[in-house]
């Protein structure tokens, strides 16, 4: 395990088990890291109820900021610009309080409240959610899983950027291979969408090394050979993760060694954010909280946001606005 300290903000009432599978996550999260703090975010009986879980020592690792009011999984995402729990998560990060948040709430609540309480990074219009599945040659960056579910041209180009410096900050993964999903691996393959971002990778500079291998199937994000970014539409994305998830329980569970995709980090914004499944169990929610304090102890947020700016100092003119296509 990584050292150093890491203060992590949960979200109690996120998740459609909430809060039960995130006090237990919680727990879990706690007694498996001695660096790990954490702020609970929520009503503060249940919060009290974790406390009440852990011996003198841990509970000298949490604190509590008490609020009751949740944003609902049918709620419009806007609702998450009142003081809701998530909102106080976000807060807490903007304010120091906290390293990171951690939430299983409504996804779209979660973006909304962190573009709103921590801005997005420069030139990213559109933040993506990114998992790391466990493919057969490695570990496989897929984005986005479920933050921008009609992107334009231009934001799956802005995505491959941003997926590649992920991979090789979070991963060390020298000189990641970077594919678009399609339908095929010929060029023109794929709906209008796909056809339009296709050239724009062709000549787009990405970080850490990263090539652009071109058009990529779905045997490619869980084998790995070919490429070690996945870049696609939100849609496609969730689509995608919770049908190999549903493919590892028909198998009898997920690979026993790399882990499989529990959490999504949030890339665009200014701090780190892990966003859980709505039916998030408690496994899944520790596995996120280990993801964030992973994130904030590697300074990922920091380091690929220093990998765009290389980027933008070098070759940062906006060739794709003319060949933009609206897919709403």
């Amino acid at each position: 395990m990584e050292p150093g300290t890491a203060r992590i903000a949960v979200d109690l009432l996120g998740g459609d088990d909430a809060p039960a599978v995130v006090v237990d996550g919680a727990l879990r999260a706690m007694r498996a890291d001695p660096d790990l703090h954490l702020l609970l975010v929520g009503p503060a009986e249940v919060a009290d109820e974790l406390i009440a879980a852990l011996d003198p020592a841990q509970r000298a690792r949490i604190t509590v900021r008490p609020v009751r009011v949740v944003v609902g999984m049918a709620d419009h995402p806007m609702a998450a610009r009142a003081q809701s729990t998530v909102r106080a998560a976000v807060t807490a990060v903007r304010d120091g309080t906290a390293d990171a948040l951690v939430s299983a709430g409504a996804t779209g609540a979660t973006v909304t409240a962190a573009v709103l309480g921590l801005g997005r990074w420069p030139e990213i219009r559109q933040p993506a959610l990114v998992a790391t599945l466990p493919a057969v040659a490695g570990p496989v960056v897929l984005l986005d899983v479920g933050g921008s579910l009609e992107p334009r041209p231009a934001t799956l180009a802005r995505h491959a950027v941003l997926g590649a410096a992920y991979a090789a900050v979070a991963h060390s993964i020298a000189a990641p291979r970077v594919g678009l999903l399609s339908v095929g691996t010929e060029a023109g393959k794929g709906d209008r969408v796909r056809r339009a971002t296709d050239p724009l990778l062709a000549v787009e500079p990405l970080p850490g090394g990263a090539r652009y291998v071109g058009l990529v199937e779905g045997y490619d994000v869980t084998l790995g050979a070919r490429v070690d970014v996945v870049v696609t539409d939100g849609f496609t994305g969730n689509v995608l993760l919770k049908a190999i998830e549903g493919a590892y329980a028909m198998a009898g569970g997920p690979p026993a060694e790399g882990g499989a995709p529990r959490a999504a980090a949030l890339l665009g914004v200014a701090g780190t954010v892990v966003v859980c499944h709505g039916s998030a169990r408690a496994d899944d929610v520790a596995s996120g909280i280990a993801l964030a304090a992973h994130l904030w102890r590697r300074r990922a947020t920091d380091l690929v946001s220093a990998l765009l700016d290389g980027d933008a100092t070098t070759n940062r003119t906006d060739r794709s606005t003319d060949t933009e296509v609206r897919t709403s």
